[in-house]
């Protein structure tokens, strides 16, 4: 059992010619390697990382014109409500302006209109006053001729006793107003 015991574990041990042809094979296989296969995974690194850098610098370009399309868009909207805000009060001061032109246009043609009208009032008066006289002394007259028992046919004598009526009347509406 000794011997099949120790031929048994050099059955796992490899003798060394083995060795050292594995390890010159391995040597080769690691300059093929390093050769021909390192550079190109080195490329592909480093064209994956230029284009991971490159799309993260793009990321940063982005936020900051982002970031500065932000403050210009918010500046404008600050700028605009500003700009409505003015707008506002100017239109509220037009319409106050506008109101209170439309208040003294009406306050003006209420005292035209009623200058006229009292400018009116005052020529029917007149005209009334004149009729009313030249009517009383009409009958005056008539009154006069009956009471006298006579016609007064003589102008001059209808024409003083006309004035002195009209004056008496004039009197009389001059003291009662």
């Amino acid at each position: 059992m000794t011997f099949a015991a120790s031929k048994g574990i050099n059955l796992f041990i490899p003798k060394v010619y083995d060795i050292v042809w594995s390890l010159i094979i391995l040597a080769i296989v690691a300059v093929f390697f390093y050769k021909f296969f390192m550079p190109k995974f080195n490329a592909i690194f480093d064209e994956r990382a230029e284009k991971i850098e490159g799309n993260i610098a793009k990321a940063k370009k982005a936020k900051e014109d982002a970031d500065l399309a932000k403050k210009k868009y918010e500046d404008q909207l600050n700028h605009a409500r500003v700009d409505a805000s003015k707008i506002t009060d100017n239109a509220r001061g037009e319409a106050t302006k506008i109101i209170s032109d439309a208040h003294t246009r009406a306050d003006k043609e209420a005292e035209q209109i009623t200058a006229n009208a009292q400018r009116s009032i005052a020529s029917q008066q007149q005209q009334a006053m004149v009729t009313l006289k030249s009517e009383v002394g009409t009958l005056a007259t008539a009154l006069a001729g009956k009471i006298l028992g006579a016609k007064l046919e003589d102008s001059d004598v209808q024409t003083n006793m006309l004035d002195g009526m009209i004056d008496d009347l004039d009197k009389k509406t001059d003291s009662t107003k």
